[in-house]
């Protein structure tokens, strides 16, 4: 395979940002980087970030943690909510502190909304509501979460338009945001500051060629992790007995539906049938990411993007990009 051209920023560099929908490479891309360039890496992970978190979110382990340093692994309690303002906050004072340190910034993962709050900036979202979560809650048992989403799509279509109907964690947030604020979730986005470091971050986004190569790796990354023993991992959380299903954590893609699958099954071990639909329903889930992952990419503007399939080899896709970043010049 020819390596690929690199057209991207020639602005001063002081970070770089790989981005990409789940199960693209995005975090093997950065390691083999690592083998290139003095770098560190930032994780760009809304579920990484929470301890206890780990087979299910494909968290690195010490043997990768060990080939570069990795940041914003790991700093949250599953009860604690982190939001895509500290994300910011705390990037930029890392990419500070590792610049300082005479080594590259690389942010890596696939949560679109923290790279758009770094990238441009966000209004400060209100805080989360527990007693307006619950109500959105118990109108969703009474209706449903779809009547819910056909409710958000009158008082926010730019926001509905982008969520499935089923997506329970995002349209709560959406109604919550509004019942709040009287504001559209959608109107914090177009009318915020621009108060980012933007300018010096080089934006390249892994973006699969086909979806069904995609899909594949979705499903076998799925697989491996049950062999890992992610269910073990979800009983350990939900041992503790102070974690509800409703937390921000534990609504990340795989934990949600293992969750409801152990609620099922009570004590009792889950059958055949019920381990089947629970891969069924977290790998369609995880695929509706993948697809709202995209979404949000190919609308950021700036970004290089990086065409990747059955025939792309990482390590040439590496050697690409490292001799494309020391052409830059530095900040």
């Amino acid at each position: 395979m020819t390596a690929p051209s690199m057209t991207g920023p020639t602005a001063p560099l002081e970070a770089v940002a790989i981005a990409g929908p789940t199960a693209s490479g995005k975090s093997a891309l950065a390691l083999l980087l690592a083998q290139r360039l003095p770098i560190e890496i930032i994780s760009v992970d809304s579920a990484q970030v929470y301890r206890g978190l780990d087979i299910g979110t494909a968290k690195p382990g010490a043997d990768e943690r060990a080939r570069a340093p990795h940041h914003l692994i790991d700093i949250r309690d599953p009860r604690a909510p982190y939001s895509a303002a500290e994300f910011a906050r705390d990037a930029r004072r890392l990419i500070e502190q590792i610049r300082s340190r005479n080594r590259l910034p690389v942010l890596a993962g696939g949560t679109m909304l923290y790279f758009k709050a770094l990238l441009d900036g966000l209004d400060e979202l209100p805080p989360a509501d527990a007693a307006v979560r619950a109500q959105i809650d118990q109108q969703a048992r009474e209706r449903g979460w779809p009547a819910l989403h056909a409710e958000l799509a009158r008082i926010d279509p730019a926001t509905a338009a982008r969520l499935p109907p089923g997506d329970s964690q995002r349209i709560q947030r959406a109604l919550e945001v509004w019942r709040i604020t009287g504001k559209p979730l959608s109107n914090w986005f177009t009318t915020a500051p621009k108060r980012a470091v933007h300018g010096g971050i080089a934006l390249f986004s892994l973006e699969p060629q086909e979806r069904a190569w995609l899909h594949q790796r979705i499903a076998a990354r799925l697989d491996a992790m049950l062999d890992q023993g992610f269910l073990d991992e979800v009983r350990a959380l939900r041992a503790r007995g102070d974690l509800t299903s409703d937390l921000s954590a534990l609504r990340a893609v795989g934990y949600r539906q293992a969750w409801q699958a152990l609620d099922d099954a009570g004590d009792a071990p889950l059958t055949p049938s019920q381990w089947a639909a629970l891969r069924d329903k977290a790998i369609a889930a995880t695929r509706q990411l993948a697809k709202r992952q995209l979404t949000w990419l190919r609308g950021m503007a700036g970004r290089t993007p990086l065409t990747i399939g059955p025939q792309t080899r990482l390590p040439d896709l590496a050697d690409a990009l490292a001799h494309h970043l020391t052409a830059q010049p530095a900040a």
